[in-house]
């Protein structure tokens, strides 16, 4: 049996291997010398309630062990595929509280529970392109959820001057332990209505997909790496 089916039918083995990859980037974490920006501006607006946190799937996998937990909780949302569970068990170990988004079902329930948590005072965390993609093209997700919340919106990405880009759909960005690191918390600052024409959510897209692109440019700049995925 392949490993990914071993981890889709064992919880036991996504623990384990959440662990690991835990330990490793936890390592990198510390290891790196990072240079942050706009987490004052998150916590500020923390203090007055929720958020929704976007970020592109290709720099999310440091996004749990950058998020400010002792200041406020985060729910974040995690698909069904085996480097999913690894991702929702990983989340849970840095005190996150992560939801599964079903693969079969309609994910109604899930939309439920965000505005429940939403409700709690939890902030939500997701990939502007979903768990399959495409790569930095944004979902309808963000934008549904964000319009249903009413919560302000954040964009997170992180570049590091040593990594790895695996070989997935999204290029995702790994780092190295050592060199040098940023990350960035950037509010979009744009008026989602409750209610939206065809239209207008098309332009929220593209203006949200173009934030995200400069959120990721900026933290690249940082480390003065080229701008990639």
């Amino acid at each position: 049996m392949s490993l990914r089916k071993r981890i889709e039918k064992s919880e036991r083995l996504a623990q384990f291997m959440a662990a690991l990859a835990g330990r490793y980037l936890s390592f990198c974490n510390r290891r790196i010398a990072w240079d942050v920006t706009g987490l004052d501006d998150l916590k500020a607006a923390l203090a007055d309630g929720p958020v929704l946190l976007t970020m592109w799937h290709s720099r999310s996998v440091m996004g749990a062990l950058h998020w400010p937990v002792a200041d406020a909780p985060l729910s974040s949302l995690y698909a069904s595929s085996p480097v999913g569970r690894v991702s929702g068990a990983l989340q849970r170990r840095v005190g996150l509280q992560p939801m599964e988004m079903s693969r079969k079902r309609s994910n109604r329930a899930a939309s439920r529970t965000v505005l429940k948590r939403v409700k709690d005072g939890v902030s939500i965390g997701m990939t502007g392109d979903g768990p399959l993609g495409p790569a930095r093209q944004v979902k309808d997700a963000p934008l549904d959820w964000a319009r249903a919340t009413g919560v302000p919106v954040f964009c997170y990405a992180f570049s590091v001057s040593n990594g790895r880009r695996l070989k997935s759909w999204d290029h995702m960005l790994v780092p190295y332990p050592f060199g040098q690191g940023a990350y960035v918390f950037r509010r979009f600052d744009h008026d989602i209505p409750r209610k939206m024409t065809p239209e207008t959510l098309e332009h929220l897209r593209e203006q949200m997909r173009a934030f995200m692109d400069a959120t990721t440019a900026e933290a690249d700049q940082m480390v003065g790496v080229p701008n990639g995925p």
